[in-house]
């Protein structure tokens, strides 16, 4: 908790979670995905890697955080376009990802990424009748979980007054200077819009949201990679039916008070 899952010469799979939770969750919706905003560079300050908190007897700890010490590198995101996973695929990712526990799930949330490394190329998440949520990465029509069991994530109350709750986020190299960048979480009802930013560009692309869960991929690149280059964080931004925006990451004092 609080490190890395796996670094291997700055270019391994870099896995991250973290946990600030809402009280509840809406009704399951059908299979959702959309465009995810256009091409944009910048210049990354990188920033603490969120970390689910532990669990024990059913009572959740409160999220920890890592930071990453290395200069800020130049990024850019290439694409942060999803397309949707189709219905007879999304089964087949859950079969694999979740055996026996397959039946007892239905998908709310699919997409595929822009790019797909080694290991992944897209996130499916899933949801049972207690409104319990599992994520799922997908390569194909195979998925895998990076939770033991892959059913640990669920609805829990880690906190009073949260509205987002983060889900596995996964940092993959594609390429010399290419990386896949996706994540997943949940939301309370009165959230209408989840978008997301990358290190300190301030420009945002709009998460796939769907059955009370939000999914979000991202191709990056970056000239110099190094073999520290660890690059942008991704930071979550929610709005109500307004278009106000009432939760930012980057403000939520869970992980800025620890920085």
């Amino acid at each position: 908790m609080g490190v890395p899952l796996g670094v291997a010469a700055g270019v391994a799979a870099v896995s991250v979670a973290a946990v600030a939770v809402f009280s509840g969750a809406g009704d399951a919706k059908p299979l959702l995905a959309g465009p995810a905003g256009n091409p944009t560079s910048a210049v990354a300050s990188p920033s603490p890697s969120t970390m689910r908190g532990s669990t024990s007897g059913g009572a959740g700890s409160a999220p920890s955080s890592a930071r990453t010490d290395s200069a800020p590198d130049a990024f850019t995101i290439t694409s942060g376009a999803t397309t949707p996973i189709d219905a007879g695929t999304v089964a087949k990712i859950l079969a694999s990802c979740l055996g026996s526990d397959a039946s007892r799930y239905h998908a709310v949330a699919a997409a595929r990424a822009p790019v797909a490394s080694q290991d992944g190329d897209g996130v499916v998440i899933a949801v049972n009748s207690a409104d319990q949520y599992v994520q799922c990465q997908s390569k194909g029509d195979k998925g895998n979980s990076q939770d033991s069991p892959p059913t640990f994530i669920n609805n829990r109350l880690w906190g009073t007054g949260h509205t987002i709750e983060y889900f596995d986020s996964v940092r993959e190299p594609v390429g010399q200077g290419r990386y896949l960048m996706l994540g997943a979480g949940h939301y309370k009802s009165n959230i209408a819009k989840i978008a997301i930013s990358y290190g300190d560009d301030p420009k945002q692309y709009p998460a796939v949201m769907a059955g009370g869960a939000f999914v979000y991929a991202a191709a990056r690149s970056t000239d110099n990679p190094g073999p520290q280059y660890a690059g942008p964080s991704p930071y979550v931004h929610a709005f109500n039916a307004s278009g106000e925006e009432i939760y930012n990451q980057k403000k939520d004092p869970h992980f800025t008070d620890q920085q």
